[in-house]
C-alpha cells in the first residue's frame, strides 16, 4: 500500500463528543480520491461521486446522465438485476443514486459490518455494469414516468423551464431527467460510452461516513477500485452565456400561478458565494422569519409558498426565488420582491442586523451538518470540486467574514435589471 494512504482513526481519547475529528484525503495510484470521515455508531455510508451530468450529454442524447444512474444497477457480468437490488438490501441496507447537472451519486447505507460488501457492489456496478438491452427497454418507461410525475406538478416545472430559459443554448438548461424523444433513443452503447468517458479514477470520489478506521477502508477501496484505469474523455465544458433578461407566461389552466423570478450569480469558486448564500438565506430561507414570508405571506396573504434558492454550479450560479399564488396576486408579488432586492442593494444592512443574519444562518447550517448524509456528502463533493472537503468551522467563518458592502453587492447582481421571470398558470 502507498504510504499516501496509511492514515489510521485517531486515537478514542481523542473522539469524545465535541472534539474535532477532520476528514483524511488520500489517492490511490491510479488517480481515484478518496474522503474518510470518522463518525461513531453502527451505520456506515460509502459511495462514489462521479462528475458527470446533464450538462456532459450530447443534444440529442438529452437524459443520458440520469438514464445510466437507473440502469447502472441492471446487471454486471458478476451479477444480475435480481442479485444487485438484494446485495445490500437483504441485510438491511440501502442503496441509491442521484444524478444532477454536474454530478452523479451512487451509493449505499449499511449496517457497518457490511462494509466490505458495499465497496464490492459499488466497485462491481461502476466496473462492470453491461447495461442489458432488455433491462433498458424496461427502466425507460420507470424514467418516463419519473418525467411525466415532474411535468405533473407545475411547482417542480417551472424551476425546469426556469433554467431552461436561464441557460438556453448549453446542456446545462435542459432538464435532467431529459426529453422523451431522445430517451426512446438511448441504447446500450451509449450507456457504456457514457461510463467508459466519464467514470473514471480521476473523475470520481470515494466516500466514507462511519467507525471503521481510515486504513481498513483504503485498503478495501484499493483492493476493489485500485485497478480501474479509464482515462477522462470529456470535451470541455462550455460556460453558459449571459442572456438577456426575459419574461415568460404560459397558461396550463392550473388554479395557481406558480412563479420563479431569477438571476445569474457567480459560481462556486467565486470568492462572492458566500454572500450570495447569506443573501439567499436572508430573502428567502427556511426560517419563517425570511424576508419573503414575512413580506409575501405573513403581512400581506399573497402566497402559499415562496422560497429562494441558490445554485452554484462550477462555472456560474441561479438564484431563484419560487411563489405559488393566486394569478391576481402575481404582479404585486412581483412589485413586493423588486422592492425588497432594491432596498437590500440601495445601501448596506446595519451591522447589528446583518450580524443578527449571520447568527442565525449558522445555526441553521450547525444543524444541517449534523445529518450523516450532510457530513458524507458534503465531504464528496468537497474533495470532487474543491479538492478538500470544507469544514463546518471553514463555513462558519465564511459567513461571518461577510461584510455589509459585500452583501450589499451580491444583492445588486439579483435587481429586477438582471432578473427574469417565468410564471406557469
Amino acid at each position: 500500500m502507498d504510504n499516501a494512504l496509511r492514515h489510521k482513526t485517531p486515537p478514542s481519547a481523542d473522539l469524545r463528543p465535541g472534539s474535532a475529528c477532520p476528514p483524511l484525503v488520500a489517492t490511490l495510484p491510479n488517480g481515484l480520491r478518496m474522503v474518510h470521515v470518522w463518525r461513531p455508531g453502527p451505520v456506515g455510508w460509502c459511495g462514489l461521486a462521479i462528475g458527470a451530468g446533464s450538462r456532459d450529454e450530447a443534444d440529442n442524447k438529452r437524459g443520458l446522465a440520469h438514464f445510466v444512474e437507473h440502469t447502472i444497477f441492471k446487471g454486471t457480468t458478476h451479477r444480475r438485476a435480481w442479485h444487485i437490488l438484494n446485495r445490500m438490501e437483504s441485510v438491511g441496507g440501502e442503496l441509491n443514486a442521484y444524478t444532477t447537472k454536474e454530478e452523479t451519486m451512487l451509493y449505499t447505507i449499511f449496517a457497518d459490518e457490511h462494509l466490505p460488501r458495499a465497496v464490492d457492489l459499488l466497485a462491481d456496478l461502476v466496473q462492470h455494469s453491461t447495461f442489458p438491452a432488455d433491462e433498458l427497454a424496461r427502466e425507460l418507461d420507470v424514467v418516463l414516468e419519473e418525467a411525466a410525475s415532474y411535468r405533473d406538478s407545475p411547482a417542480d416545472a417551472a424551476y425546469d423551464d426556469f433554467e431552461d430559459l436561464m441557460l438556453a443554448g448549453n446542456p446545462m438548461g435542459h432538464n435532467v431527467l431529459g426529453v422523451e424523444q431522445d430517451l426512446r433513443t438511448l441504447t446500450r452503447d451509449d450507456c457504456l460510452d457514457h461510463v467508459e468517458r466519464l467514470y473514471t479514477p480521476d473523475n470520481m470520489v470515494f466516500f466514507y461516513l462511519g467507525p471503521t478506521p481510515a486504513e481498513r477502508v483504503w485498503r478495501l477501496a484499493e483492493r476493489h477500485l485500485g485497478a480501474l484505469r479509464r482515462t477522462t474523455r470529456r470535451p470541455a465544458r462550455a460556460v453558459p452565456d449571459y442572456l438577456p433578461t426575459q419574461h415568460r407566461q404560459v397558461d396550463l389552466g392550473c388554479h395557481q400561478a406558480h412563479t420563479i423570478v431569477g438571476a445569474r450569480i457567480p459560481g462556486m469558486h467565486d470568492p462572492r458565494r458566500h454572500a450570495m448564500a447569506l443573501l439567499n438565506n436572508i430573502l428567502g430561507g427556511p426560517g419563517m422569519n425570511s424576508l419573503l414570508n414575512v413580506q409575501l405571506r405573513e403581512r400581506r396573504g399573497y402566497v402559499y409558498t415562496v422560497e429562494s434558492v441558490a445554485t452554484l454550479f462550477t462555472d456560474c450560479g441561479l438564484l431563484e426565488i419560487y411563489l405559488g399564488c393566486d394569478a391576481s396576486d402575481v404582479r404585486s408579488s412581483l412589485r413586493v420582491i423588486d422592492r425588497i432586492t432594491h432596498s437590500l442593494a440601495a445601501s448596506p444592512l446595519p451591522e447589528r442586523r446583518l450580524e443578527a443574519c449571520k447568527r442565525q444562518y449558522c445555526g441553521q447550517l450547525l444543524l444541517a451538518a449534523d445529518s450523516a448524509e450532510f457530513q458524507a456528502f458534503n465531504a464528496a463533493k468537497g474533495v470532487l470540486y474543491h479538492g478538500r472537503p470544507a469544514s463546518l468551522a471553514q463555513m462558519v467563518e465564511a459567513v461571518r467574514a461577510v461584510t455589509p458592502e459585500q452583501l450589499r453587492q451580491a444583492a445588486e447582481l439579483i435587481t429586477a435589471d438582471h432578473c427574469s421571470t417565468l410564471t406557469l398558470r
